[in-house]
């Protein structure tokens, strides 16, 4: 690996959606807004064309590659594996990357099973359901669809229809309900979540008011990935406040 990350450029490129398809089957979660990040922070630097595509060699993917072995399999924070590259560029061999603690294995698990930046890509409406057709598909009897409605969980779209959307909340408060949670109780969620999607909007605003196609693939591969990494927060902070109420079980 250290001789891969230091090797010279191949005179053979790659485009940063290729380096993308060989990298993602090691690195699931790996998104092409990801590369571009670890490019800003200086641990990899492509080469550029006239008209500003990137090109990648063979050793810029052999970098590419260790930094999120890094990453993934020693947790280590950018600066560290930065200071490593820094070192391995200048021909000296980085200090080894200490055993991951039990805390780390523990936030491994949450991360493993979050969904990725992938599930939050959108895809168009398939479902058309009437308000029986979709009680039936959820399991919601009529009164507990009209309170979700109520309290903006559940919405009918334009012709008194249900999609796709109301039928994944609709079958969760389902679930919820058999533990005597009611809409009612979930007026928190949707805020909090109105919340969230208004502060990803701060983030790529700019990006969406920029012109070219790129800016908006940008925006919207960014957005996705803050979704992933905003459920894997609130995976965590439930997992402790767990812990306080099991007594530290």
């Amino acid at each position: 690996m250290t001789r891969a990350a230091a090797a010279p450029r191949s005179s053979s490129t790659l485009t940063i959606g290729d380096v993308l398809a060989r990298l993602k089957p090691d690195f699931p979660d790996l998104t092409i807004s990801k590369i571009r990040f670890l490019e800003d922070a200086g641990l990899i630097q492509p080469e550029r064309t006239p008209s500003g595509y990137r090109k990648f060699s063979g050793s810029d993917v052999a970098r590419l590659r260790y930094v999120l072995a890094q990453q993934k399999d020693h947790y280590l924070p950018l600066k560290v594996i930065k200071e490593q590259l820094e070192a391995i560029d200048r021909g000296q061999v980085p200090d080894g990357p200490p055993a991951p603690r039990a805390s780390h294995v523990t936030l491994a698990t949450i991360e493993d099973n979050a969904p990725s930046a992938e599930h939050f890509r959108a895809a168009p409406a398939a479902l058309r359901l009437s308000r029986e057709e979709l009680c039936n598909a959820s399991g919601l009897r009529l009164e507990q669809l009209r309170e979700l409605e109520q309290f903006g969980l559940i919405n009918a779209k334009p012709g008194g229809h249900y999609d796709d959307d109301a039928l994944a909340v609709a079958k969760v408060v389902c679930d919820l309900g058999r533990f005597g949670i009611e809409g009612r109780h979930l007026r928190a969620f949707r805020t909090a979540a109105e919340r969230e999607v208004g502060l990803f909007a701060q983030v790529v605003g700019p990006m969406v008011r920029q012109r070219g196609s790129d800016a908006r693939v940008r925006a919207e591969e960014t957005v996705r990935e803050l979704a992933s990494l905003s459920v894997r927060l609130h995976a965590a902070l439930v997992q402790i406040g767990l812990r306080e109420v099991l007594g530290g079980a």
